[in-house]
């Protein structure tokens, strides 16, 4: 709700000048949109995963959008994680579970 509520308010609002002419402008081209929310930005960022181009605003639309989920919680993985015979897991507790046992987590050199 929140999302459509600033991105409309956000397209009826005249851009800044840093930001450049606007993309309704006829002649110009419009500037990229972001793939999860629809927010024209000129600051976006390009991913690309596996080959395909996927385009955002925002690391949270990137998270959104591409992140692996935990086949056992449910849970984004945004750090390392554990992945098995192709399945993605947030923590070796969480493979475990479901069958994994032989996983650890990826730890640093322990603290005394």
């Amino acid at each position: 709700m929140w999302s459509e509520i600033l991105s409309t308010a956000w397209r009826a609002r005249p851009p800044a000048a840093s930001f450049g002419p606007s993309p309704r402008t006829p002649g110009v081209s419009a500037m990229a949109q972001c793939e999860v929310c629809g927010n024209d930005y000129d600051k976006t960022m390009e991913i690309t995963v596996a080959g395909a181009r996927h385009v955002f605003d925002s690391f949270e639309c990137a998270i959104h959008a591409i992140a692996p989920r935990c086949e056992h919680c449910g849970c984004v993985v945004i750090g390392h994680g554990v992945e098995a015979d192709g399945r993605f897991f947030c923590c070796a507790h969480c493979a475990s579970k479901e069958g994994h046992g032989e996983l650890r987590d990826r730890t640093g050199p322990q603290v005394a």
